[in-house]
């Protein structure tokens, strides 16, 4: 997975057709700066279900979607996700993440710097079996668990690690189990025409999952979605909190 939230922003455009122009100049957006502690005490509280507006935001095809459909397939993607979980603890004895990915035969690494590129990439799942989990965004993360505010919101056995493995290792499990599995067998039709017609897969389905598996191997009481913000954090607190903003105002939250 891509967990690059830096977003691309619009560039200013000229002031008018026929007023005074001037050269399009990138301007970086600025956002408040807050208190991480501040952040995720309202982002641990956000219910479950409500991170569908933040999840579907990414998913190219939202505009084709209605809210009906949104919730109906957050509710079966989560379940999904959960069933997932229990059912490779149960098969392997054990619900840790490390054994998980070992007796599935996946090759994890854990490099500190994603090579040749220029994003900010907390991890990533390489077809057919290989996980990386990239060091330096969870080594940031953790100076700021060594806050007590922080350790107490999120949980004092929180391993981001294992969090994000988790949700790497169902990348690999929706593969392993394509021709069944809810994230991949279910299609939205883009359009029909006769006998013809054009079925889709449906992207932010299988991040939802992959979101609730890792929260029920990990015991969470809260959405790994929080990560997102979280794991930027110490990269930027600028932008960390313009993407905090973008998901309150999501879910219909004041920031």
């Amino acid at each position: 997975m891509d967990w690059q939230y830096i977003r691309e922003k619009w560039k200013p455009i000229a002031e008018g057709l026929f007023g005074k122009q001037k050269s399009p100049r990138y301007e970086r957006p600025h956002y408040a700066l807050r208190p991480v502690e501040y952040i995720l005490e309202r982002l641990v509280n956000i219910p479950e279900l409500d991170w569908r507006h933040y999840a579907f935001s990414r998913e190219p095809l939202n505009g084709k979607f209605t809210p009906s459909q949104r919730l109906d397939w957050m509710r079966k993607s989560l379940e999904c996700g959960r069933d997932y979980a229990r059912r490779m603890a149960s098969e392997f004895g054990s619900d840790d993440p490390e054994v998980i990915a070992r007796k599935l035969g996946l090759k994890v690494s854990y490099p500190q710097y994603p090579e040749k590129t220029d994003r900010v990439l907390f991890a990533e799942f390489v077809m057919p079996d290989r996980v990386n989990i990239f060091m330096d965004a969870v080594r940031r993360a953790e100076k700021l668990l060594q806050r007590h505010a922080v350790r107490r919101l999120l949980g004092e056995k929180l391993n981001l690690s294992k969090v994000i493995l988790s949700h790497e290792i169902f990348h690999h499990v929706e593969d392993k189990y394509s021709s069944e599995i809810f994230t991949r067998t279910e299609k939205v039709r883009l359009w029909s025409l006769g006998p013809l017609h054009n079925d889709s897969g449906i992207f932010a389905l299988g991040e939802i999952a992959a979101m609730s598996f890792a929260k029920e191997l990990n015991h969470l009481p809260y959405s790994p979605y929080i990560l997102d913000v979280f794991l930027m954090y110490d990269y930027s607190a600028e932008e960390a909190g313009g993407l905090y903003e973008e998901i309150m105002e999501l879910s219909g939250l004041k920031p």
